[in-house]
């Protein structure tokens, strides 16, 4: 379906030629309402005209569009708001475009040669933006875009004035994107290359008339459309090629020591591994780029000293705070003890965000219920009482800063159910550390006792920035691994939203530390608000997971493994992406406002499958459309990718008896090699029906037609009717629904 702009409201500044000319005719020629503005200047900032502008308008109107021009300076930005306001009664879109050149090398630029180009490109643009911003707020919509340079990117011999304007609009543009995004206000930045009247003066006259214009406009436009959800992008753009930038950073080092003042010297010795980006980290706001260096502060102001220097450990063979592995590893940490009610039960499985809108969640939330159990990710709280207390800081050899302690990984293994009362006892051992160069990892072992019989076994992997290089080995044959997921679509697809409570609501089972409660102690640690506790989204993950693959039971999780990769905030959704191989069901959880991987590598191990199959039917009792399902699983099986190119669609089962509902089915050929799953679907469902289990039989027998059956109300359709023709491909062995 081709973009429309019908019923928007454009401002381009800068258009009575080039790139701006051409966006305004694009603009136009898709339905939208357009202020040609152009002052009619030189490419110095001289002369004025009124041609230029009225030229482009004449063009657009002669083609059916719809234009006005306006002639204003964009220093004076709010007359040229005023001008789509008067003629068109609202703003939308503003492409920040007009711009001068002042060429010249920085020993010969004048205060005015410097002023006039920060007037027209970045003070201009402030101006104009500004003059639209409330009403794209009152509007809840606005697109906008500031136009840099490769010069304010690279910088460029004899423009530092333009280089200057032009990388501050990328500043101006990135924060605008963080401020209007609650208003579905977007603002992004291009940098085009392109033939006009400014690049002739710096590219071959062969070159400027071969970069058209017409090779950036469509980014823009696109840019600028109520689907694109881009915001706060930085791209390049010329002769049909189009880049996106990012900033890329080196791991870097720390150039301290203990009670030593940090000199140049340091800095020269370290510089080497200060400019190697082997393992650069890509900061995408400054939150994340400040992260380095308040854990830095932090050790200053837990201690009064600073804290190791990395290098220096790994030359003494340990680390400049005590960190000693080779003592450390077998060593076991006092063992603790967990008294428990069910109402800690219920308490964590709220934590992980069940309800009583899902009549399914009941059996974890209410002690009441003939089948009350307890989460099988509750068996890392008792197992993490032993990291908390100061657990670690007791082994010999680990004198570590736990300002600088992050969860890095987590395996759970589950022997048996987890109790919903009684007291539990763990044992941890330190299993291994390995060095990885930024830091250490710990990998601490804890077995879970219920009186004498093991419960539960849990891997806590935990990072401590600044304490590796000391010479040790970066992997470890104890460490349980993340494996990454299938090559292909995932088999089923779960989104939950968190509430803006969620962290509040989770420490209380019993992580207490204030990154995720307090928001001065997370602006410490470089983020923007309180951060959702890992073993949280931890605890969303195997929820989705139990129950769409394995009926809500808790008796068939075996163990999860996980690694935490970004942070959460409390309000974010959970988007859990599952992929079914045998009894293995790999995971992966983004955060779908942003699209970041918060748990990656991870799967859930279950005892059995919720798979169709003969051997998996109740025996006696059950439904009849339980065997049908069970022939169609087989055909999935064997036919599943012919299948999934034929049909492409989800198709949702209710299957109702004696008045209520018996059985959901899933039949997905629209991801992967498809499935035929029992339970609720976890994804989107083009098309659900529900009819009773015995007029199922009665339809895939060819005793009832499917339009009867519709028309008469025992067959009820949500969703694309249309797809259900291409049930045939499905069940054609039965029946020609």
């Amino acid at each position: 379906m081709s973009l429309s702009f019908e019923g928007r409201v454009v401002l381009v500044t800068g258009a009575g030629g080039g790139l701006g000319k051409e966006y305004a005719l694009a603009f136009a020629s898709r339905g939208a309402s357009v202020v040609v503005n152009d002052l009619g200047v030189d490419t110095k900032g001289g002369g004025r005209s009124s041609a230029a502008a009225d030229k482009v308008v004449e063009e657009i109107r002669a083609k059916g569009g719809k234009a006005v021009a306006n002639y204003d300076s964009v220093e004076d930005g709010e007359k040229l708001i005023q001008s789509a306001l008067d003629a068109f009664g609202r703003i939308d879109v503003v492409v920040n475009n007009a711009g001068i050149l002042r060429d010249r090398s920085f020993a010969r630029t004048s205060d005015l040669d410097w002023d006039l180009i920060h007037r027209v490109h970045l003070r201009g643009s402030f101006l104009v933006t500004r003059a639209a911003w409330n009403h794209m707020k009152k509007q809840h919509f606005g697109r906008i875009i500031m136009t840099a340079s490769a010069a304010g990117i690279y910088g460029n011999f004899g423009q530092a004035n333009y280089s200057a304007a032009k990388l501050g609009l990328l500043g101006l543009a990135n924060t605008l994107a963080i401020e209007g995004r609650k208003y579905n206000i977007h603002c992004n930045t291009i940098a085009p290359v392109a033939g006009s009247r400014l690049t002739e003066t710096v590219m071959p006259p062969d070159l400027v008339a071969s970069l058209k214009p017409e090779y950036v406009a469509p980014l823009v436009l696109w840019l600028c459309h109520e689907q694109c959800q881009e915001n706060g992008g930085l791209f390049e753009a010329g002769a049909g090629w189009i880049g996106k930038l990012r900033w890329e950073r080196t791991e870097g080092r720390i150039v301290r020591q203990r009670n030593k003042p940090m000199t140049p010297e340091g800095v020269r010795d370290q510089w080497d591994a200060i400019c190697d980006f082997e393992n650069a980290t890509k900061p995408a706001n400054v939150q994340e780029s400040l992260h380095s260096v308040v854990s830095v502060l932090s050790q200053v102001e837990s201690d009064g000293e600073v804290g190791a220097n990395p290098a220096a450990a790994a030359a003494s063979g340990a680390t400049g705070s005590g960190f000693n592995p080779a003592e450390a590893i077998g060593q076991k940490l006092p063992s603790s003890s967990f008294s428990f009610t069910s109402n800690q039960c219920i308490l964590y499985a709220l934590g992980v965000g069940m309800s009583t809108k899902d009549p399914d969640s009941l059996r974890f939330l209410y002690e009441g219920h003939q089948d009350f159990s307890c989460l099988p990710t509750f068996g890392v709280i008792p197992s993490q009482a032993a990291t908390m207390g100061g657990g670690l800081s007791s082994v010999p050899g680990l004198s570590i800063d736990f300002t600088q302690v992050l969860h890095g990984e987590q395996y759970l293994e589950l022997y048996k159910p987890l109790p919903t009362s009684g007291t539990l006892t763990s044992e941890s051992t330190v299993a291994d550390i390995l060095d990885k160069g930024s830091g250490a990892v710990i990998l601490l072992d804890v077995n879970t006792y219920n009186g004498d019989e093991l419960v539960c076994y849990n891997q806590f992997s935990v990072f401590v920035v600044g304490a590796g290089r000391f010479g040790g080995k970066r992997s470890s044959d104890k460490a349980k691994a993340p494996l990454p997921p299938p090559k292909r679509a995932p088999d089923a697809v779960v989104i939950e939203s968190t509430t803006g409570d969620q962290a509040a609501l989770y420490r209380l089972s019993g992580d207490w530390n204030p990154l995720h409660i307090d928001p001065g102690f997370a602006a410490m640690g470089g983020f923007r608000a309180p951060i959702l506790h890992g073993l949280c989204s931890f605890g969303f993950a195997a929820r989705h997971v139990l129950k769409r693959f394995a009926d809500n039971d808790p008796a068939k999780f075996r163990a999860i493994k996980v690694r935490f990769a970004k942070p959460v905030f409390p309000g974010q959704s959970l988007q859990t992406e599952m992929w079914k191989e045998g009894s293995r069901i790999h995971i992966q959880c983004k955060v779908k406002e942003t699209g970041d991987v918060a748990l990656a590598g991870g799967y859930v191990d279950l005892h059995g499958t919720s798979e169709a199959s003969p051997e998996s039917l109740p025996q006696g009792g059950g439904l009849q459309s339980d065997l049908v399902f069970a022939e169609i699983g087989r055909r999935v099986r064997d036919l599943g990718s012919e299948l999934v190119q034929k049909v492409n669609a989800v198709f949702g089962w209710e299957i109702t008896k004696d008045g209520g509902k018996a059985a959901e089915w899933t039949i997905d050929l629209k991801n992967g090699s498809g499935s035929v799953l029992r339970g609720p679907p976890g994804g989107k469902v083009d098309v659900t029906f529900t009819l009773s289990d015995e007029d199922f039989m009665e339809v895939v027998t060819g005793k009832l037609q499917p339009q009867k059956a519709f028309f008469s109300g025992k067959l009820k359709v949500r969703g694309n009717i249309m797809l259900s023709q291409k049930l045939e491909v499905v069940l054609k062995d039965y029946a020609k629904l």
